[in-house]
């Protein structure tokens, strides 16, 4: 079993395909957790209609690491899933291909698993593009790359009770976080069959705020290296 934490604000119309695609796992009945920040197009009614336990978090105190945090913390499972509410697993393997990483390893390397992600149709052409190229078909157990994508993944919750996501940067929490493990001595696997499909892409195609704010944290992750 693991725990699924679904992060959303206003994704009414992404969220039932959300949750419909978690539903249907073979791996068996999910612990699904939403973390929502102040939606009022319906996509909390949605999740309650799935059965899905719902953790609010307002404005004035979210970030994305925080938002994780919130979720994590609530998990019944040591194997916790993040997802992102725009996200399609592409089938009903999803969650088997992320454990199956931690249920082989024995040693307890692997910190962390991602996974593909894949343009839809009608995806702009920028975000297909980054995404075809960013998200390949070959699985990497990487111990010095620290890319990590939590719209799409999964992590020990033994290890994040003592290395958190980071709740004061804005964004990229992820890379921040594959960063520290991987000193840690900690391994991160990229698993393509684990795949989503996710409309905007990993760079919400040409925001130019949304990229300013991206390269000063990424600037800030690279001056620790």
């Amino acid at each position: 079993m693991i725990s699924v934490v679904v992060r959303s604000k206003n994704e009414v119309k992404w969220m039932e395909r959300c949750l419909r695609a978690l539903s249907h796992q073979r791996l068996g009945a999910l612990d699904v957790i939403l973390v929502d920040n102040e939606s009022t197009d319906g996509t909390v009614d949605v999740a309650e209609r799935f059965g899905v336990r719902v953790i609010s978090i307002g404005d004035s105190e979210f970030s994305y690491g925080r938002a994780l945090n919130i979720g994590i913390q609530a998990a019944r499972h040591e194997i916790v899933a993040m997802l992102s509410a725009h996200c399609i697993p592409v089938n009903d393997l999803w969650a088997d291909y992320l454990l199956a990483h931690f249920v082989s390893d024995q040693g307890g390397e692997v910190c962390g698993v991602y996974g593909r992600q894949l343009p839809l149709p009608d995806s702009a052409p920028v975000d297909s593009r980054d995404l075809w190229t960013t998200f390949r078909r070959e699985r990497v157990r990487q111990h010095v790359d620290y890319f990590f994508h939590n719209a799409n993944s999964a992590i020990r919750h033994s290890i994040w009770r003592n290395a958190p996501f980071d709740e004061q940067i804005r964004g990229v929490e992820d890379r921040e976080w594959g960063q520290r493990m991987v000193k840690a001595g900690y391994k991160l696997v990229y698993e393509p069959n684990a795949g989503v499909y996710h409309h905007h892409g990993i760079h919400q195609g040409l925001d130019e705020g949304r990229a300013r704010r991206v390269a000063q944290v990424l600037e800030y992750i690279r001056s620790m290296e």
